[in-house]
């Protein structure tokens, strides 16, 4: 998830939301980084607030559909600006939410979404044996159920969203926990190791492999 938004509250208070329910988020307080990333990275759905300093929400929803990047757009607007409303919706928005709003009703507007975008099939990530479903939060290995915690299913997906390569500890935690975590924390190695384990089952077999004095990865196949 990339959630532009510069009001500080209003954006604390979505990735919360968020993360509670195990999604992955970035934040972003203006338009001209925001414009970035969602143009060098990939993500599920993009939570765009319509006022920003730099772009304007409205700049980047009209550049990122004029280069065919189709990823969910649901727009924040004031609750007065029904002409912001019906420009974003023309523009290509997938959806809008007028402030203020509860965030049980943007996670709910986030999974319709992404399920009118994707599919189910899409919706499932997989590396060689091991797959995960992101709607219904379920993963198998080899036909295996694997049981996870929300911040393990987190981390598995940030792992397997790019298959084969490498992330740093401090990208991981700054991924899967955000940035109020001490960087020399031994947590990203505790969930691995837990990870692993779950994964691995009956076998001593893992995907997640340790890259020494890097981080870790997970193997493509």
């Amino acid at each position: 998830m990339l959630v532009v938004e510069d009001e500080k509250q209003i954006a604390g208070f979505i990735r919360n939301g968020l993360e509670e329910q195990g999604f992955t988020v970035d934040v972003c307080d203006n338009g001209n980084d925001g414009y970035v990333l969602a143009t060098t990275q990939s993500f599920d759905v993009i939570v765009l607030d319509i006022m920003l300093p730099g772009r304007d929400g409205l700049s980047i929803l009209r550049n990122l559909r004029k280069q065919k990047n189709a990823v969910p757009v649901i727009v924040l607007t004031a609750r007065t600006e029904l002409d912001e409303r019906i420009e974003g919706l023309n523009l290509g928005a997938d959806d809008y939410l007028t402030k203020p709003f509860y965030v049980e009703e943007l996670i709910a507007r986030i999974h319709a979404v992404a399920r009118r975008a994707s599919g189910e099939q899409l919706s499932i990530l997989q590396a060689g044996d091991l797959t995960v479903n992101l709607i219904t939060r379920e993963v198998q290995r080899g036909g295996r159920p694997v049981t996870l915690t929300t911040r393990e299913f987190s981390l598995l997906e940030y792992l397997l969203r790019s298959p084969g390569r490498v992330y740093t500890r401090t990208q991981i935690l700054e991924h899967v926990w955000g940035y109020d975590f001490d960087p020399n924390t031994n947590l990203v190695d505790v969930h691995i190791q837990r990870l692993r384990k779950k994964l691995a089952g009956t076998d001593s077999d893992s995907p997640i492999e340790t890259v020494r004095g890097v981080g870790y990865r997970l193997r493509k196949a």
